[in-house]
Protein backbone atom coordinates (compact mmCIF):
# COMPACT_ATOMS: atom_id res chain seq x y z
CA UNK A 1 0.00 0.00 0.00
CA UNK A 2 1.21 3.34 -1.00
CA UNK A 3 1.48 6.34 1.70
CA UNK A 4 0.44 9.36 1.37
CA UNK A 5 1.47 12.33 3.72
CA UNK A 6 -1.55 14.44 3.91
CA UNK A 7 -1.16 18.13 5.26
CA UNK A 8 -3.84 20.08 6.13
CA UNK A 9 -4.98 21.93 9.43
CA UNK A 10 -8.17 21.19 9.01
CA UNK A 11 -9.06 18.14 11.44
CA UNK A 12 -12.38 17.87 10.20
CA UNK A 13 -11.24 17.64 6.33
CA UNK A 14 -7.92 15.41 7.28
CA UNK A 15 -10.48 12.84 8.60
CA UNK A 16 -13.06 12.71 5.44
CA UNK A 17 -9.75 12.56 3.30
CA UNK A 18 -8.24 10.01 5.52
CA UNK A 19 -10.57 7.90 4.99
CA UNK A 20 -11.79 8.64 1.45
CA UNK A 21 -8.22 7.71 0.77
CA UNK A 22 -7.87 4.72 2.55
CA UNK A 23 -11.24 3.15 1.25
CA UNK A 24 -8.94 4.02 -2.37
CA UNK A 25 -6.20 1.63 -0.73
CA UNK A 26 -3.73 4.40 0.48
CA UNK A 27 -2.12 4.21 4.07
CA UNK A 28 -2.66 7.61 5.45
CA UNK A 29 -0.18 9.36 7.64
CA UNK A 30 -1.05 13.08 8.63
CA UNK A 31 0.46 16.22 9.67
CA UNK A 32 -1.27 19.80 10.76
CA UNK A 33 1.04 21.78 9.88
CA UNK A 34 4.43 22.89 7.60
CA UNK A 35 6.57 21.92 10.84
CA UNK A 36 5.09 19.03 11.35
CA UNK A 37 5.33 17.78 7.53
CA UNK A 38 8.62 18.62 7.14
CA UNK A 39 9.64 16.42 10.50
CA UNK A 40 7.85 13.73 9.05
CA UNK A 41 9.50 13.72 5.41
CA UNK A 42 12.68 13.88 7.19
CA UNK A 43 11.26 10.66 9.82
CA UNK A 44 9.85 8.28 7.20
CA UNK A 45 9.71 9.64 3.69
CA UNK A 46 6.66 8.97 2.15
CA UNK A 47 5.49 7.82 -1.29
CA UNK A 48 3.24 10.78 -2.05
CA UNK A 49 2.65 14.43 -0.27
CA UNK A 50 -1.17 16.17 -0.62
CA UNK A 51 -0.01 19.61 0.82
CA UNK A 52 -2.39 22.57 1.54
CA UNK A 53 -1.60 26.26 0.52
CA UNK A 54 -2.99 27.09 3.53
CA UNK A 55 -1.34 26.45 7.09
CA UNK A 56 -1.23 27.93 9.90
CA UNK A 57 2.92 28.14 10.32
CA UNK A 58 3.72 29.05 6.58
CA UNK A 59 2.10 28.77 3.39
CA UNK A 60 2.46 25.38 1.88
CA UNK A 61 4.96 27.23 -0.78
CA UNK A 62 7.61 27.49 1.92
CA UNK A 63 7.01 24.14 3.12
CA UNK A 64 7.00 22.61 -0.48
CA UNK A 65 10.51 24.78 -1.15
CA UNK A 66 11.85 23.34 2.24
CA UNK A 67 10.73 19.74 1.94
CA UNK A 68 12.51 20.13 -1.95
CA UNK A 69 15.64 20.92 -0.42
CA UNK A 70 16.32 16.99 0.97
CA UNK A 71 13.42 15.34 -0.99
CA UNK A 72 12.08 14.78 -4.61
CA UNK A 73 9.13 13.07 -2.88
CA UNK A 74 5.81 13.88 -5.25
CA UNK A 75 3.96 16.59 -4.15
CA UNK A 76 0.80 17.57 -5.38
CA UNK A 77 -0.47 21.34 -3.97
CA UNK A 78 -4.09 21.43 -2.96
CA UNK A 79 -5.56 25.09 -2.67
CA UNK A 80 -8.82 26.48 -2.92
CA UNK A 81 -8.76 29.02 -5.95
CA UNK A 82 -7.69 28.40 -9.23
CA UNK A 83 -6.12 31.58 -9.93
CA UNK A 84 -2.80 31.46 -11.99
CA UNK A 85 -0.94 32.86 -9.12
CA UNK A 86 -1.65 30.18 -6.55
CA UNK A 87 -1.38 27.95 -9.06
CA UNK A 88 2.12 28.97 -11.16
CA UNK A 89 3.71 30.26 -7.24
CA UNK A 90 2.63 26.21 -5.93
CA UNK A 91 4.60 24.54 -9.33
CA UNK A 92 7.62 26.90 -8.98
CA UNK A 93 7.99 26.37 -5.58
CA UNK A 94 8.56 22.28 -6.51
CA UNK A 95 5.32 20.83 -6.54
CA UNK A 96 4.82 18.26 -8.89
CA UNK A 97 0.78 18.77 -9.40
CA UNK A 98 -1.91 20.48 -8.21
CA UNK A 99 -5.61 19.74 -7.46
CA UNK A 100 -8.51 22.04 -6.15
CA UNK A 101 -10.63 22.09 -3.90
CA UNK A 102 -13.28 20.67 -3.43
CA UNK A 103 -12.21 17.75 -3.90
CA UNK A 104 -13.38 14.47 -5.27
CA UNK A 105 -11.91 11.51 -3.76
CA UNK A 106 -11.82 9.37 -6.59
CA UNK A 107 -10.90 11.79 -8.53
CA UNK A 108 -7.38 12.48 -6.69
CA UNK A 109 -6.97 9.40 -6.13
CA UNK A 110 -6.65 8.78 -9.63
CA UNK A 111 -4.64 11.85 -10.12
CA UNK A 112 -2.18 10.52 -7.04
CA UNK A 113 -1.86 7.09 -9.30
CA UNK A 114 -0.85 8.54 -12.08
CA UNK A 115 1.57 10.63 -10.35
CA UNK A 116 3.22 7.58 -9.19
CA UNK A 117 3.06 5.89 -12.02
CA UNK A 118 5.13 8.51 -13.78
CA UNK A 119 7.58 8.90 -10.77
CA UNK A 120 8.49 5.32 -10.66
CA UNK A 121 12.03 4.07 -12.45
CA UNK A 122 12.60 4.06 -15.82
CA UNK A 123 12.37 0.27 -16.51
CA UNK A 124 12.69 -1.36 -20.15
CA UNK A 125 13.80 1.57 -21.97
CA UNK A 126 16.83 0.89 -24.35
CA UNK A 127 20.13 1.52 -22.21
CA UNK A 128 21.42 4.81 -23.58
CA UNK A 129 22.46 8.15 -23.75
CA UNK A 130 20.87 11.57 -25.29
CA UNK A 131 23.58 14.04 -25.50
CA UNK A 132 22.89 17.25 -26.29
CA UNK A 133 25.58 19.91 -26.55
CA UNK A 134 27.19 19.77 -22.78
CA UNK A 135 24.18 18.06 -21.65
CA UNK A 136 24.32 14.41 -21.14
CA UNK A 137 21.12 12.47 -20.43
CA UNK A 138 21.52 8.95 -19.24
CA UNK A 139 17.62 7.63 -19.53
CA UNK A 140 18.93 4.12 -18.09
CA UNK A 141 20.38 5.59 -14.78
CA UNK A 142 18.36 8.66 -14.52
CA UNK A 143 21.64 10.55 -14.03
CA UNK A 144 21.94 13.94 -16.08
CA UNK A 145 24.93 15.97 -16.34
CA UNK A 146 25.99 19.49 -17.83
CA UNK A 147 29.15 19.99 -18.30
CA UNK A 148 30.07 16.61 -16.94
CA UNK A 149 28.68 17.66 -13.59
CA UNK A 150 25.76 16.23 -11.94
CA UNK A 151 22.42 18.10 -12.65
CA UNK A 152 19.93 17.51 -9.52
CA UNK A 153 16.52 17.45 -10.93
CA UNK A 154 12.68 15.89 -9.61
CA UNK A 155 11.67 12.81 -11.00
CA UNK A 156 9.12 15.05 -12.98
CA UNK A 157 11.73 17.38 -14.08
CA UNK A 158 13.78 14.10 -15.68
CA UNK A 159 10.60 12.35 -16.68
CA UNK A 160 9.98 16.04 -19.08
CA UNK A 161 13.30 15.97 -20.26
CA UNK A 162 13.32 12.11 -21.41
CA UNK A 163 10.52 13.12 -23.06
CA UNK A 164 11.85 15.55 -25.16
CA UNK A 165 15.04 13.52 -25.97
CA UNK A 166 13.25 10.52 -27.14
CA UNK A 167 11.64 11.69 -30.08
CA UNK A 168 15.30 12.86 -31.35
CA UNK A 169 14.57 16.40 -31.91
CA UNK A 170 10.85 16.48 -32.86
CA UNK A 171 8.94 18.83 -31.11
CA UNK A 172 6.33 18.05 -28.77
CA UNK A 173 3.41 19.88 -28.01
CA UNK A 174 1.94 20.88 -24.70
CA UNK A 175 -0.92 18.35 -25.14
CA UNK A 176 1.74 15.30 -26.06
CA UNK A 177 3.87 16.26 -22.70
CA UNK A 178 0.39 16.20 -20.66
CA UNK A 179 -0.35 13.11 -22.13
CA UNK A 180 2.81 11.60 -21.79
CA UNK A 181 4.54 12.62 -18.69
CA UNK A 182 1.52 13.77 -16.44
CA UNK A 183 -0.78 11.10 -18.25
CA UNK A 184 -4.10 13.65 -18.06
CA UNK A 185 -4.58 13.66 -21.82
CA UNK A 186 -6.51 16.66 -23.00
CA UNK A 187 -7.64 17.34 -19.92
CA UNK A 188 -5.09 18.86 -18.25
CA UNK A 189 -4.00 22.20 -17.63
CA UNK A 190 -0.95 23.50 -19.58
CA UNK A 191 0.82 25.62 -17.40
CA UNK A 192 2.29 22.48 -15.44
CA UNK A 193 4.20 22.00 -18.74
CA UNK A 194 5.01 26.27 -18.91
CA UNK A 195 6.19 26.34 -15.23
CA UNK A 196 8.06 22.51 -15.31
CA UNK A 197 10.29 23.87 -18.83
CA UNK A 198 10.61 27.13 -17.03
CA UNK A 199 12.11 24.71 -13.83
CA UNK A 200 13.91 22.52 -16.02
CA UNK A 201 15.76 26.02 -18.07
CA UNK A 202 16.90 26.63 -14.46
CA UNK A 203 19.06 23.49 -14.36
CA UNK A 204 19.73 22.30 -17.72
CA UNK A 205 21.11 25.85 -19.46
CA UNK A 206 23.72 27.83 -19.14
CA UNK A 207 21.56 30.99 -19.55
CA UNK A 208 17.47 30.02 -18.51
CA UNK A 209 16.72 33.10 -20.82
CA UNK A 210 18.62 32.27 -23.91
CA UNK A 211 18.15 28.01 -23.69
CA UNK A 212 20.02 26.03 -26.21
CA UNK A 213 19.05 22.78 -25.02
CA UNK A 214 15.28 23.24 -24.06
CA UNK A 215 14.03 25.19 -26.55
CA UNK A 216 10.45 26.90 -27.70
CA UNK A 217 8.32 26.75 -31.19
CA UNK A 218 6.35 28.91 -31.34
CA UNK A 219 2.66 28.12 -31.12
CA UNK A 220 3.87 24.79 -30.96
CA UNK A 221 5.76 23.68 -28.07
CA UNK A 222 8.91 22.41 -26.99
CA UNK A 223 11.80 20.41 -28.60
CA UNK A 224 15.49 19.42 -27.53
CA UNK A 225 18.12 21.07 -29.33
CA UNK A 226 20.92 18.47 -30.31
Amino acid sequence: MRRVLLVEDDARVRRVLRLALEDEGFTVLEAADGGQCVESVKASPPDIMLLDVMLPDRDGFAVCREVRRGSDVPIIMVTARTDSHDVVAGLESGADDYVTKPLVAKELAARMRALLRRTEPLIGRPTRHVVSGDLDIGIDDGVVRRGGQPVNLTRTEFRLLVELASVEGRICSREHLLDRVWGYGYFGDSRIVDVHIRRLRTKVELDPASPTHVVTARGLGYRLAG
